[in-house]
């Protein structure tokens, strides 16, 4: 899989150990929208997706978290690789721990249906809901995210896939 960007903040010399925590995410367009979860808690925008459990591929990863988060039934034939953000940086938690992610992207359908979603706590408790928006929408939400519990590279690192996707050709 290509690698579409890296985030290195460069700020982990002094790190002792690592916490690697992979993500795996779609991306769904429809009638020149994406799908897109929106918390309405924090007011930002996330691809579909999330973290892949041991023993999981990245595909089932992204499956399962589409249709839990999103309800959004992906179809596994569609899936195509994107690519992948790679990311770095010192813990927010723990200055003695570095943060390594790598965030798998997939260009892939989804039925035309949504079933209920299956959140996790506080995921509803940011009531996590499914849009279909334009990316330039979803871009200027992201970098304008006041307050919340989340690094901004997160938001970043979606909007800069949203504007890759849109360079590239895809809306």
């Amino acid at each position: 899989m290509r690698l579409l960007f890296e985030m290195d903040k460069k700020d982990y010399e002094h790190c002792t150990r690592r916490f690697v925590r992979n993500s795996a995410r779609s991306i769904i367009i429809r009638d020149g929208k994406i799908a897109m979860i929106h918390s309405l808690k924090y007011d930002y925008y996330k691809f579909p997706g999330g973290g892949i459990e041991n023993g999981e591929s990245p595909v089932e990863a992204m499956i399962r978290e589409t249709r839990e988060e999103a309800g959004l039934v992906v179809k596994p034939e569609t899936v195509k690789e994107y690519g992948y953000v790679h990311r770095i940086q010192r813990s927010d938690m723990d200055a003695s721990e570095c943060f390594v992610q790598d965030n798998y992207y997939y260009l892939c359908e989804a039925e035309p249906e949504a079933v209920r979603q299956n959140l996790d706590a506080y995921e509803a408790q940011e009531a996590y809901t499914l849009e279909f928006v334009t990316p330039l929408m979803a871009i200027q939400k992201n970098r304008s995210v006041g307050a919340s519990p989340y690094n901004p590279m997160m938001f970043e690192r979606e909007a800069r896939v949203l504007e890759l996707l849109m360079s590239e050709g895809y809306f």
